[in-house]
Order: C-alpha cells, then sequence, then structure tokens
C-alpha cells in the first residue's frame, strides 16, 4: 500500500513510527533558548542551523543507531551545529573537534559552561580550504583520545573536503577510538554508477569532473572545496581498517538522478568485533 503515496506522505510516515524522537526534535526546532553563533562563524555551510542540526539528529538515531547513553565523537563539529540539538538528546559524553580554531572557542564558551559533558578540542591540521596554515598534515594526524572509548564518531560533510591520504588516515584513527561494534556515521559524496551519471549529464550539484580517478573534484584550483569519492574505493578502505556497513547507503539526491529526502549520501559503518 506505501507504494502508492507520494514521497512527502511516505516520509511523514517514516518519521511517525517514533513519536518520541520526533517529539524532541520539534521542541528542539522551537527552542529560541538552544544558542546560534554568530553570522561571521558560520563557515559550515548554509541553511537553517537548528534544523538541519534536528535532521541530522533523526538520521544519527534511526539511521546509525544512536542512543543517549553512547558515547559520541564528533569529527569536524564546527561551530556545533550537531552538538546543540545532540545536548537535548545524549546522557553520555561528547568530545568535539575541529581545525577551525573560532568555531572551538565558540563552542567551549557558549556549549560547555550549560553542559560540561560536552567537550572541544582544536587539532591545527593543515587543509587548504579551512586551515590553510594548520602544523600538522593531515596523513600523519593523530587523534587525542585514548583507543577503543567511543561508541559512535560523526563526520557530516568532512570527507567532502578531505584528499585521499588524509581520507585513509582518519578511517585508521576513527577505527582506533571506536570500541568494538561501535558506529561511524558519514555524509559525503558517493560516486556509483548512478551518481557518474548525473556528472556526466551535468545534473549534479556540485558539478564534479568526472574522470577515472578514486577522486572527483568540483573545482580544480581548490580541490578541498569538495570532493566526491568513487565508492568502491571508499568502502574498501574503511573496510581495509575492520569498518564495514552496517546498512545499506542512504543516498542523496545531489547527483540530480535520485529521489530522497537527504541531500548527500549517508553511510554508517561499523567496527567488527574483536577489532
Amino acid at each position: 500500500m506505501n507504494a502508492l503515496l507520494p514521497k512527502p506522505q511516505l516520509a511523514v510516515l517514516r518519521r511517525q513510527t517514533d513519536p518520541l524522537l520526533e517529539w524532541l526534535c520539534a521542541q528542539i526546532a522551537r527552542n529560541r533558548f538552544l544558542p546560534v553563533p554568530p553570522p561571521e562563524l558560520h563557515f559550515i555551510g548554509d541553511g537553517d542551523f537548528r534544523a538541519i542540526g534536528v535532521e541530522f539528529l533523526r538520521h544519527f538515531v534511526r539511521l546509525g543507531g544512536l542512543r543517549p547513553y553512547h558515547r559520541v565523537l564528533e569529527i569536524g563539529c564546527g561551530v556545533g551545529r550537531m552538538a546543540m540539538p545532540l545536548t537535548q538528546y545524549l546522557e553520555a559524553s561528547y568530545d568535539g573537534i575541529d581545525i577551525v580554531l573560532d568555531g572551538i572557542r565558540w563552542c567551549a564558551a557558549t556549549i560547555t559552561p550549560a553542559y560540561p559533558e560536552f567537550r572541544f578540542h582544536h587539532l591545527d591540521i593543515a587543509n587548504g580550504l579551512y586551515n590553510p596554515d594548520g602544523r600538522i598534515e593531515g596523513e600523519t594526524a593523530t587523534l587525542p583520545f585514548k583507543a577503543g572509548v567511543y561508541d559512535f564518531v560523526i563526520l557530516t560533510s568532512v570527507v567532502t573536503h578531505l584528499r585521499s591520504a588524509d581520507t585513509e588516515r582518519y578511517a585508521a584513527e576513527i577505527a582506533r577510538v571506536l570500541k568494538p561494534g561501535g558506529r561511524c556515521f558519514l555524509s559525503l559524496f558517493l560516486a556509483d554508477a548512478t551518481a557518474r551519471t548525473g556528472i556526466s549529464k551535468g545534473t549534479a550539484r556540485p558539478a564534479f569532473r568526472d574522470g577515472p580517478g578514486v577522486e572527483l573534484l568540483a573545482d580544480l584550483e581548490h580541490p578541498n572545496a569538495a570532493i566526491a569519492y568513487d565508492e568502491a574505493f571508499l568502502i574498501d578502505r574503511f573496510a581495509a581498517r575492520g569498518l564495514r556497513p552496517a546498512r545499506p547507503i542512504a543516498y542523496g539526491h545531489w547527483s540530480g538522478q535520485r529521489a530522497a529526502e537527504n541531500f548527500q549520501d549517508l553511510l554508517v559503518l561499523e567496527k567488527g568485533i574483536g577489532r
């Protein structure tokens, strides 16, 4: 019967399957006491700060399997767009890390005093777009956290700005800090056959350049601006570290070839038991 319903109605039905989560998301979206960073700190992309945070909270819970008692690490936490709604959901601890110092300072001054279990850390990793003068090369970076302590690691639109050597290093570090059975949630651009069709037709946004390599770039002069990865390559690189898909990929509509609620592709990886 559901196949006969329009997609917007199907989306509503899916959301209504978890009324408690929907109630919480509605409360967060309307809560004007939750701070929003000043406009000059919105380096993380366009869109409504609260609405996008709430959208991803749904994704973390429904697709990623996030639970209130999980210890969470967010890589690329920016100015707390994901952290802010998580303050209303998590009962355990959260660590956010970013390469942009101004964002970390705002989060530490604004979120941590009200929620001491939410901690924010600056890591001075070089990135051609966000931190060109960083002292640490991404391909040699080490996350300042102990091994096997996190249940859930978040990277929303982070791999979209990393070259392949940096991505492989992050894969190794994520595998190190995750507990066995822990999960990693990523939003990114995955170039499978369908997405490559959109890229070739010119319907993809960003307008990536199709090519034979594992990286597809939107801007050759500024390669970190937007990067899509060959899907098989990226899945294989994480699998080599013991991180494998925990569920089917939720493909986004960025390629112009798919109907979806989400813009980027959503990938959930799980660390194997005994790794």
